[in-house]
């Protein structure tokens, strides 16, 4: 049983993605906050989607890159930020659903590199289709970088 976040770390991370201009484009949102997991939801919009009306794999990638980057986040040290370094997305099924849902979760928590496993499933009622999993590798930085 892995301990509750401190408020003051729950509320870091919702201000920090509130602040994502992509996400909030996008329409993102947050649906779970736990220590080494976020999870986040993207509802269907025709404006997110390719030319066969699939959810576009670039909209999919950024939103497993920021659950997983949250999800690294929530183990930081308050003070500090994250940045991307790399991942890799393999998209498994076309992404076509009511919304997507993305689950970043800490593999490996590092001082200075952390490592994700990301995850998005396409949901429509009941129906969950796993459409893309990857890996996802974390720099924590010290205060915001310039």
């Amino acid at each position: 049983m892995t301990p509750d976040l401190s408020p003051q770390t729950r509320a870091r991370i919702e201000a920090s993605f509130g602040a994502q201009g992509l996400m909030r484009h996008l329409g993102a949102t947050i649906a779970a906050i736990r220590p080494g997991e976020v999870v986040l939801h993207l509802p269907y919009r025709a404006e997110l989607t390719q030319q066969l009306g699939y959810f576009h794999a670039g909209g999919t990638s950024a939103l497993a890159d920021t659950a997983g980057g949250y999800a690294a986040l929530t183990l930081f040290p308050e003070g500090h930020d994250v940045l991307t370094t790399e991942f890799k997305l393999n998209l498994l099924n076309p992404a076509r659903g009511a919304w997507l849902e993305a689950v970043g979760r800490v593999v490996k928590p590092g001082r200075t590199l952390t490592v994700c496993q990301l995850d998005v499933h396409a949901v429509e009622g009941e129906t969950r289709i796993h459409v893309a999993t990857g890996l996802q590798t974390l720099i924590c930085i010290a205060g915001r970088p310039s």
